[in-house]
């Protein structure tokens, strides 16, 4: 398998990550045995990139996650995040990260939000002291707005910047993308298949169960549901033409977008990571990639990504 490089100098990875944030019970229940059935699976099949949080499941994630690496840590590039940017919040936070994921060091630290009580300055200053004590290895921002990243790249090199890119949010094409470029910074687009919308099995807000997370954001509601499948709708013609399955096709106009580019596709079931892979069997021509941005072009999604009280902590 073709991998792909977390910046100018760190690890190389699978084309395609793995993400265990569904496991966190953010999109109704899931168990903890399929989740380390499925990063088992994702590992034997070289998405080798394994992405987690503190915040997800309140640490209960990387304990999963650390059970699923046990035996296998050499095959894994193991990726989480601290929820704040203060210095001794991030040094305290990734001794609490090493502990409970029961390895001896992070590959990739990220700083999971923009701190606004904190200068980036300093967060990243802090992590690069991680990087010294050989408790991280890599350091990464998401959601960062092009200016943050230039003055965090300007304290220690930034690996890779994790941020919303799909079908349904394409505006990282036009203001992250090319910062990103520029200072050799792998983009990891977490929600490729845009929370569910690009999957094709999400007919209406009755498929998502009671307790599910996405029952907040707008892009689920009304009248922005109804917009945003029927542009699902459009792809999903495009992907069918092609003999292959609407989610398969998004992932691989992510891959598409460049080496750099590196989907992050979680999934609640080992059965599904196979079906993951499907998207780098695809290979797009010009004209289906002229089709695609003429059924999704920038712009084309109805409805904040997040719910309004989120909104203010992205791309800053």
């Amino acid at each position: 398998m073709v991998t792909r490089r977390l910046g100018t100098s760190g690890p190389e990875v699978g084309p395609i990550a793995f993400g265990a944030m569904s496991f966190a019970g953010y999109y109704g229940s899931a168990e903890d045995a399929e989740g380390i059935r499925a990063i088992h699976r994702a590992l034997e099949v070289g998405m080798t990139l394994i992405d987690t949080a503190e915040t997800y499941g309140d640490g209960r994630n990387e304990e999963m996650v650390g059970r699923a690496l046990a035996g296998r840590r050499d095959r894994a590039v193991l990726a989480t995040k601290s929820s704040r940017g203060a210095p001794d919040y991030l040094r305290d936070a990734a001794q609490r990260s090493v502990s409970r994921l029961g390895v001896d060091h992070i590959d990739l630290y990220y700083l999971h939000r923009v701190d606004p009580d904190v200068p980036i300055e300093e967060s990243v200053g802090a992590m690069a002291r991680l990087v010294e004590a050989g408790t991280v290895r890599h350091i990464g921002l998401s959601e960062a707005g092009p200016e943050t990243i230039r003055r965090a790249h300007a304290v220690h090199p930034i690996a890779a910047l994790q941020s919303e890119f799909s079908l349904l949010s394409r505006e990282p094409e036009r203001d992250l993308l090319p910062v990103t470029r520029e200072l050799g910074i792998a983009y990891v687009a977490y929600s490729p298949l845009s929370r569910g919308l690009l999957a094709g099995r999400i007919r209406s807000l009755d498929d998502l169960a009671p307790d599910d997370w996405r029952r907040q954001v707008p892009r689920f509601q009304g009248e922005n549901l109804a917009r945003n499948l029927a542009v699902t709708a459009r792809l999903s013609e495009i992907a069918a033409a092609r003999g292959v399955d609407v989610a398969s096709l998004a992932i691989a106009w992510l891959l598409a977008r460049g080496d750099d580019v590196i989907p992050l596709v979680g999934t609640s079931r080992a059965d599904r990571v196979d079906r993951n892979l499907e998207a780098l069997t695809i290979a797009l021509s010009a004209e289906d990639l002229a089709e695609i941005d003429a059924a999704a072009p920038i712009g084309a999604a109805s409805g904040e990504r997040y719910p309004t009280a989120h909104m203010p902590r992205l791309g800053v």
